[in-house]
């Protein structure tokens, strides 16, 4: 485990509850931290370093939990050393990083896992099977959320050096996976967004909108923000508006037009009880280390991987340019 706040923690739970996984080690230049973490999880190994913990090997894989602004340098180390990586959203600081990690990964025998964690929740998994099969005909646009009511995170999050953006890239970032996961994983074609920074004190967005316009004519709106006085929906809630139906995630919900304004609801579909999210994501979680567990044996591509990471990564960092300069800011193909 590399870092050993919050989202370590989470992945740490997960890893306690498979079976055949084990946390050997902890990363962290924080003695104190380390030490409570390592004791709360039963670690063995301490380290003051990644380099460190190379060095004395008998490693498998590591989980990047760190800030941002370590998530390349650390990922490109793990993975010349042939150790496989899960690795935390956002990819990286910034698309330029994030092609260096997928070159990294293209040249390594390990494989590479982005955490687009929401891609593992089973509502969001049999929206896209649904949708895919036609349930609510094609889709003409989608709306999502990544929006904290009433409180936002602090320290490193709110400091650009270290986390490379605001609400955007921790919060938008997830509804515009959700949107582009269920869509098929569409490339970008065009970006406009409104980015500002009205409730701290701090040189990051925590309030702002983005428009996607994706390969096949297909539109994505995404609010997001933190301390914001209301949220229209949950992290990650997302809208997908067909020509003969709507679907949704958070709360689970699809209907079918059948003729003029009647409408079916389609069932059985999971149901996130989203009262308790922890309980939800507690699932998400397991199901993601899962997965990459999975294709370290099978020796199977990860998805998504470097290159849906990389996807996303040139959509915040067109949004940040697009909010900079006032404008529409399109994309080539390639990431």
């Amino acid at each position: 485990m590399l870092g050993t706040g919050s989202i370590a923690q989470s992945h740490a739970g997960a890893a306690q509850s498979i079976a055949d996984c084990e946390i050997v080690a902890v990363v962290n230049h924080r003695p104190e931290s380390m030490a409570q973490f390592a004791n709360a999880y039963n670690v063995p190994r301490q380290y003051a370093t990644l380099d460190a913990l190379i060095a004395d090997g008998d490693i498998d894989a590591v989980i990047v939990g760190t800030p941002n602004a370590l998530h390349a340098e650390q990922s490109i180390a793990a993975l010349n050393a042939g150790i496989h990586v899960l690795l935390e959203k956002p990819m990286a600081m910034n698309a330029t990083e994030a092609r260096a990690i997928l070159a990294a990964s293209e040249s390594s025998a390990a494989l590479l896992q982005v955490a687009h964690c929401l891609r593992f929740i089973p509502d969001l998994e049999a929206l896209r099977d649904l949708i895919t099969a036609g349930a609510i005909g094609d889709v003409v646009r989608t709306q999502g959320y990544g929006l904290h009511a009433d409180w936002g995170p602090s320290g490193w999050f709110t400091q650009r050096e270290l986390s490379g953006g605001g609400a955007l890239i921790d919060m938008g970032l997830h509804a515009i996976d959700a949107a582009r996961f269920v869509l098929g994983d569409p490339a970008p074609r065009s970006v406009f967004a409104r980015l500002g920074s009205y409730y701290g004190d701090y040189d990051v967005d925590d309030t702002g909108f983005i428009v996607i316009e994706w390969a096949g004519d297909v539109v994505s709106t995404v609010e997001f923000g933190w301390r914001q006085p209301h949220a229209e929906g949950v992290v990650g809630s997302t809208h997908f508006y067909g020509r003969e139906g709507y679907a949704r995630l958070f709360p689970t919900r699809l209907t079918q037009t059948k003729t003029g304004h009647d409408t079916v609801e389609r069932l059985p579909l999971p149901a996130a009880d989203i009262s308790d999210l922890d309980s939800v994501f507690a699932v998400m979680y397991r199901a993601q280390l899962q997965h990459f567990l999975d294709c370290i044996e099978s020796d199977s591509e990860p998805s998504p991987g470097a290159r849906e990471g990389c996807e996303i990564m040139r959509i915040v960092d067109a949004a940040y340019e697009s909010s900079h300069r006032g404008q529409v800011m399109f994309l080539r193909d390639e990431p």
